[in-house]
């Protein structure tokens, strides 16, 4: 089992840009792709973007391309979103989530553990 602490949420406006962490321990950190998600209010939780276990590799959402990075330091074990121009829609509770296998990619069904969320709220 893997446990997942995120940070790194908080109020920005719109055009800004914020950093999320997920702090991972449990398991090899390397051994796993990481995703994030999002869940705005009223609505379904949805993907945002993924990378394998090694890094070597990325998928992102169409609605978040050419915004958001992600990242991640085997070093440390954490994986990074950077998030820049960022919008009013951006809006929702951020979750990270740690897959079964290295291989990533954004259906939720291959994240086996989940962070608690952290709060990204974008002003207009």
């Amino acid at each position: 089992q893997v446990q997942l602490v995120e940070s790194g949420g908080g109020l920005v406006q719109a055009g800004g840009s914020l950093r999320l962490s997920c702090a991972a321990s449990g398991r090899t950190f390397s051994t796993y792709a990481m995703g994030w998600f999002r869940q705005a209010p009223g609505k379904e939780r949805e993907s945002v973007a993924a990378i394998r276990g090694s890094g070597g590799s990325t998928y992102y959402a169409d609605s978040v391309k050419g915004r958001f990075t992600i990242s991640r330091d085997n070093t440390k074990n954490t994986v990074y979103l950077q998030m820049n121009s960022l919008k009013s829609e951006d809006t929702a509770v951020y979750y990270c989530a740690a897959s079964s296998s290295p291989l990533a990619g954004l259906g939720s069904y291959l994240y086996k553990s989940w962070g608690q969320g952290t709060q990204v709220t974008v002003s207009s």
